[in-house]
């Protein structure tokens, strides 16, 4: 059952995504016209001056931007403007299925609803944005508790939350949310800015957004440290304006990936699993994030049903 330590409030260090300057963010975030559906490639191609040509559609027309010219106005609001893929009926996570209700149910779905309004209520108290959801070493259900985190944060009325997976490795938030990573740009060319927002992000409800991966990327690393990487995620916030933007990362202890990540977050959930993370992996652990970033608590997973406290 997921359990959480005081939050720390020590932030001297934190490089926030507001801080990241968009310009040139709205060439990317909507088309003058055309539809929504690839491809969508903003600027030039390979040829010099030759413009991209933009699919087009009646019934899906958009408007022309009245800002296009203004690289510093404020940003379309495209949240409804995404592509709905509504989750598989078989899993357990979002609305829609009986798994679902089922689920809802149980200690393991009171306990995501527990961390959730924690979790918001000291977001909102440092105005932090971003968060990312890690676990010391492979196989400690990190994805399993973002996904229902993310799930729990979507339930809450009026609200938007975000979920990127950044386990670039071994992706797999859409098998778990059973979505189809296929039907979207790739996640790294969106990082590098040559995909926009309406062709990556999916919008699975009126309250979640995802951002999935589909293959392996080996340089992973270095697609984090990439300064297109935060101005991306930049243009994203913006466009979108979630309350929280959850990242599902690599094994924080296997990879430095999650370390050169660490500069965009505003806090970081660690996913310890009952029956495999050592107190050691834990030191570690706060040992790469102290003077980084917050650690805001951390989540045990397959917990022994005898260290359960029940009230």
């Amino acid at each position: 059952m997921p359990k959480t330590r005081k939050p720390d409030t020590m932030k001297d260090s934190f490089v926030s995504l507001d801080d990241v300057p968009v310009a040139g963010r709205t060439d990317r975030m909507i088309p003058e016209q055309g539809t929504f559906t690839r491809p969508r490639r903003f600027g030039r191609t390979a040829q010099a001056d030759a413009p991209v040509v933009i699919e087009q559609s009646v019934e899906m027309m958009v408007p022309a931007r009245a800002d296009a010219g203004d690289l510093n106005a404020a940003p379309r609001d495209l949240w409804d403007l995404l592509h709905l893929q509504e989750p598989g009926k078989d899993q357990h996570i979002l609305a829609g299925s009986q798994a679902e209700e089922d689920f809802r149910t149980t200690d393991v779905s009171r306990a995501f609803d527990l961390l959730r309004t924690r979790l918001r209520q000291t977001v909102k108290q440092h105005n932090w944005v971003n968060i990312a959801v890690v676990s010391p070493t492979t196989g400690c259900g990190n994805t399993f508790s973002a996904a229902n985190l993310a799930a729990s944060l979507s339930r809450v009325p009026s609200s938007r939350t975000v979920l990127m997976d950044f386990n670039m490795r071994t992706p797999g938030l859409a098998q778990a949310l059973d979505m189809n990573a296929s039907e979207t740009g790739d996640l790294a060319d969106f990082l590098a800015g040559d995909v926009a927002i309406s062709d990556y992000m999916l919008r699975a409800s009126d309250t979640l957004a995802v951002g999935l991966g589909a293959t392996e990327q080996l340089d992973a690393a270095e697609i984090l440290q990439d300064p297109a990487t935060a101005n991306s995620l930049a243009e994203m916030r913006a466009a979108l304006n979630p309350d929280i933007v959850l990242y599902d990362m690599p094994p924080l202890l296997t990879y430095d990936d999650t370390s050169a990540f660490l500069p965009q977050l505003d806090g970081v959930l660690l996913v310890s699993d009952g029956t495999q993370t050592m107190a050691k992996h834990l030191a570690e652990c706060e040992r790469i994030l102290d003077g980084q970033v917050p650690l805001l608590g951390v989540i045990l997973n397959r917990a022994r049903a005898s260290s359960i406290e029940r009230f």
